[in-house]
């Protein structure tokens, strides 16, 4: 199991190590850290209510080193070394950044036949960096500890969202992820370069695990922000499902004149789209924000008519939120995918490439349309 971060947050530096820092700020380049679950223990009511329980208290992680070079040639090396097939000085020690995610995750996702997954999660609005600790603990249990999941490793992609639910906040954090769209196009383009540099070498073989992109909320908008940027010839299909939660954009993104989520199909196996017409947050978004623009995670898409069958879209208005009882999930009905169960169990049917008529809770509306019972 590996779960990495990568942000755009500021770094800053904390008893002498690297850190990312909780303030509302953003740089023009990602760094990526390793969290550490080694000796990790659930925390107690008293240790969570410490004014030092954040940073490292949460969760221990490290920052990868900077890379020496550009590329993907020295994990080349480093692999094929490994194998016997060639000698060199360079060891995984030497690899920074990308060129160590990257490695790492390639050899755990080969050392077995089994299901062995890697989620890209895209966190929404109103997130401090502590906060994004605690969302990488609860992915943990939902996706890796679960033993029906075919996640072992998570890429939670972190973004310098306000701290506050305010409404007003709303606008910069629209900015925020607008502009931290660019750190996911280029993570895109890195991941494309590693699969050419190290899979045109006839002697190294692709794992054949799966890579999954789940966003929630206005995480979506990073999302679309990476999709407006990407042309359309260079996209190649290198994931499998596509899972938009409770998603703060235009019902209108499936829409040719928009340019973005229309190339989802191009780029995955499949997309989900969670749709919640209580959803309270949603409704402040389009009536105080984003007037005359009905959001997708509300609505759902404005039209069937362009959208493939590889896209479904999950009504999920009348489930129960059985899992989380504070006000904040019972009312605003915006974290489906913490709150409910049914949600929880649906998503774990999509990751593992269920059949759509094959998952058992659903109620099939139209062709490309279900009711989550």
């Amino acid at each position: 199991m590996s779960v990495f971060i990568l942000s755009n947050r500021k770094i800053i530096v904390e008893n002498g190590k690297e850190s990312f820092s909780n303030e509302e700020v953003s740089v023009p380049n990602f760094r990526i850290a390793k969290c550490n679950f080694q000796g990790w223990k659930e925390p107690t009511k008293e240790e969570l209510k410490k004014k030092n329980y954040k940073g490292r208290n949460i969760l221990d992680y490290k920052m990868l080193s900077e890379p020496e070079k550009s590329g993907y040639e020295d994990v080349l090396e480093v692999l094929k070394k490994e194998k016997k097939l060639i000698q060199s000085d360079l060891t995984a020690n030497n690899l920074g950044g990308t060129q160590r995610m990257f490695y790492d995750l390639y050899k755990e996702m080969s050392a077995t036949k089994e299901r062995n997954d890697v989620l890209i999660f895209i966190h929404g609005y109103a997130y401090d960096f502590d906060d994004e600790l605690q969302a990488i603990l609860e992915l943990k249990k939902l996706y890796v500890d679960n033993p029906k999941s075919p996640v072992n490793h998570i890429l939670f992609i972190s973004w310098p969202a306000s701290s506050s639910i305010f409404p007003l906040t709303y606008f910069d954090d629209k900015a925020a992820s607008i502009n931290s769209g660019n750190s996911l196009l280029r993570l895109f383009y890195f991941y494309t370069q590693f699969l050419k540099d190290i899979f045109s070498d006839k002697d190294l073989l692709p794992c054949n695990q799966r890579i999954h992109i789940m966003a929630h909320s206005m995480g979506n908008r990073l999302l679309q922000s990476m999709l407006y940027s990407l042309k359309t010839e260079n996209i190649s299909r290198v994931i499998d499902q596509v899972i938009l939660l409770s998603a703060d954009v235009s019902f209108r993104v499936f829409e040719e004149s928009e340019e973005s989520f229309i190339k989802l199909p191009k780029l995955a196996n499949r997309v989900t789209v969670y749709v919640n017409r209580k959803d309270a947050v949603l409704g402040v978004s389009q009536f105080s924000k984003n007037i005359l623009s009905p959001r997708l995670g509300k609505m759902g898409p404005s039209s069937f008519s362009n959208i493939t069958d590889i896209i479904s879209v999950i009504d999920c208005t009348n489930v129960k939120n059985n899992l989380k009882t504070n006000f904040k999930f019972q009312v605003g009905n915006h974290w489906n995918y913490l709150s409910s169960s049914a949600v929880q169990e649906d998503i774990v049917s999509v990751l593992n490439d269920t059949d759509q008529n094959l998952i058992a809770t659903r109620i099939k509306v139209e062709d490309q349309s279900y009711l989550l019972a």
